[in-house]
Protein backbone atom coordinates (compact mmCIF):
# COMPACT_ATOMS: atom_id res chain seq x y z
CA UNK A 1 0.00 0.00 0.00
CA UNK A 2 1.07 3.37 -1.12
CA UNK A 3 1.22 6.19 1.40
CA UNK A 4 -0.69 8.97 1.72
CA UNK A 5 0.32 11.90 -0.31
CA UNK A 6 0.63 15.19 2.23
CA UNK A 7 -2.20 16.87 -0.43
CA UNK A 8 -4.62 14.26 0.39
CA UNK A 9 -3.90 14.09 4.14
CA UNK A 10 -4.81 17.65 4.77
CA UNK A 11 -7.94 17.27 2.51
CA UNK A 12 -8.72 14.04 4.50
CA UNK A 13 -8.02 15.71 8.24
CA UNK A 14 -9.95 18.83 6.67
CA UNK A 15 -12.95 16.86 5.79
CA UNK A 16 -12.85 14.93 9.14
CA UNK A 17 -12.83 17.83 11.24
CA UNK A 18 -15.76 19.38 9.20
CA UNK A 19 -17.72 16.05 9.73
CA UNK A 20 -17.00 16.08 13.14
CA UNK A 21 -18.79 19.10 13.57
CA UNK A 22 -21.28 18.67 11.77
CA UNK A 23 -22.08 15.15 13.86
CA UNK A 24 -22.00 17.02 16.30
CA UNK A 25 -24.63 19.47 15.43
CA UNK A 26 -26.75 16.21 14.33
CA UNK A 27 -26.72 17.54 10.89
CA UNK A 28 -24.48 15.25 9.43
CA UNK A 29 -27.19 13.90 6.70
CA UNK A 30 -25.98 12.53 3.31
CA UNK A 31 -27.23 15.72 1.54
CA UNK A 32 -24.60 17.88 3.67
CA UNK A 33 -21.64 14.87 3.51
CA UNK A 34 -22.06 15.82 -0.13
CA UNK A 35 -21.38 19.42 0.71
CA UNK A 36 -18.09 18.18 2.54
CA UNK A 37 -17.28 16.39 -0.45
CA UNK A 38 -17.96 18.90 -3.21
CA UNK A 39 -15.97 21.41 -0.81
CA UNK A 40 -13.03 19.07 -0.58
CA UNK A 41 -13.28 18.60 -4.24
CA UNK A 42 -13.10 22.45 -4.90
CA UNK A 43 -10.40 22.62 -2.37
CA UNK A 44 -8.54 20.10 -3.51
CA UNK A 45 -7.88 21.82 -6.78
CA UNK A 46 -7.46 25.38 -4.55
CA UNK A 47 -4.70 23.58 -3.03
CA UNK A 48 -2.84 22.41 -6.03
CA UNK A 49 -2.27 25.60 -7.30
CA UNK A 50 -1.32 27.05 -3.91
CA UNK A 51 0.76 24.46 -2.04
CA UNK A 52 1.68 26.98 0.52
CA UNK A 53 -2.68 26.96 1.88
CA UNK A 54 -2.31 23.34 2.77
CA UNK A 55 -2.74 24.79 6.26
CA UNK A 56 -6.09 27.02 5.28
CA UNK A 57 -7.95 23.94 3.86
CA UNK A 58 -10.07 23.01 7.18
CA UNK A 59 -11.20 26.61 7.91
CA UNK A 60 -11.77 27.10 4.36
CA UNK A 61 -13.83 23.65 3.95
CA UNK A 62 -15.80 25.08 7.09
CA UNK A 63 -16.20 27.80 5.74
CA UNK A 64 -17.68 26.67 2.43
CA UNK A 65 -19.82 24.02 3.97
CA UNK A 66 -21.27 26.77 6.35
CA UNK A 67 -22.00 28.77 3.14
CA UNK A 68 -23.69 25.72 1.59
CA UNK A 69 -25.95 25.31 4.69
CA UNK A 70 -27.00 28.86 4.70
CA UNK A 71 -28.71 28.70 0.97
CA UNK A 72 -30.01 25.55 1.63
CA UNK A 73 -31.03 25.07 5.38
CA UNK A 74 -30.18 28.28 7.37
CA UNK A 75 -27.48 29.11 9.97
CA UNK A 76 -24.54 26.41 11.13
CA UNK A 77 -23.24 26.08 13.53
CA UNK A 78 -25.66 27.96 15.90
CA UNK A 79 -24.03 29.35 18.70
CA UNK A 80 -23.80 27.51 22.09
CA UNK A 81 -22.87 30.24 24.01
CA UNK A 82 -25.32 32.90 23.69
CA UNK A 83 -28.41 31.52 25.07
CA UNK A 84 -30.46 34.61 24.69
CA UNK A 85 -31.49 36.81 21.50
CA UNK A 86 -31.61 35.81 18.32
CA UNK A 87 -30.02 32.45 17.74
CA UNK A 88 -26.54 33.44 15.40
CA UNK A 89 -24.48 30.91 13.56
CA UNK A 90 -20.74 31.38 14.66
CA UNK A 91 -17.72 32.77 12.11
CA UNK A 92 -14.82 30.35 11.30
CA UNK A 93 -11.51 32.81 12.44
CA UNK A 94 -9.09 33.27 11.03
CA UNK A 95 -10.95 33.61 7.42
CA UNK A 96 -7.56 32.41 5.73
CA UNK A 97 -5.08 30.95 8.34
CA UNK A 98 -3.88 27.94 10.04
CA UNK A 99 -5.30 26.56 13.30
CA UNK A 100 -8.91 27.86 12.18
CA UNK A 101 -11.86 28.41 15.40
CA UNK A 102 -15.38 28.89 15.74
CA UNK A 103 -16.16 32.44 17.25
CA UNK A 104 -18.84 34.14 18.51
CA UNK A 105 -18.64 37.96 17.57
CA UNK A 106 -21.69 38.84 19.89
CA UNK A 107 -19.99 37.67 23.00
CA UNK A 108 -16.33 38.05 21.49
CA UNK A 109 -15.26 34.60 22.69
CA UNK A 110 -13.47 31.42 20.69
CA UNK A 111 -15.97 28.62 20.94
CA UNK A 112 -14.07 25.72 19.65
CA UNK A 113 -11.41 24.92 16.92
CA UNK A 114 -12.65 23.25 14.10
CA UNK A 115 -13.53 19.62 14.63
CA UNK A 116 -14.45 20.33 18.29
CA UNK A 117 -17.94 22.12 18.78
CA UNK A 118 -18.44 18.43 20.36
CA UNK A 119 -16.41 19.28 23.60
CA UNK A 120 -17.43 23.10 23.08
CA UNK A 121 -21.11 22.56 23.84
CA UNK A 122 -20.29 20.35 26.56
CA UNK A 123 -17.72 22.08 28.40
CA UNK A 124 -18.46 25.65 27.41
CA UNK A 125 -16.37 28.36 25.57
CA UNK A 126 -13.26 29.32 25.88
CA UNK A 127 -12.42 33.00 26.24
CA UNK A 128 -10.19 34.83 23.20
Amino acid sequence: MEPVAPLEQVLHAARALVLADLVAGEVAEADVVSLVEASVTRRRWWVQQWPDGAAYVAGLVAQDVQDALLERYGRWPLCPVCRTGDPHALDVEPELGPDPHWVCHKAGVKVAAVGSLGSAAAGGAASS
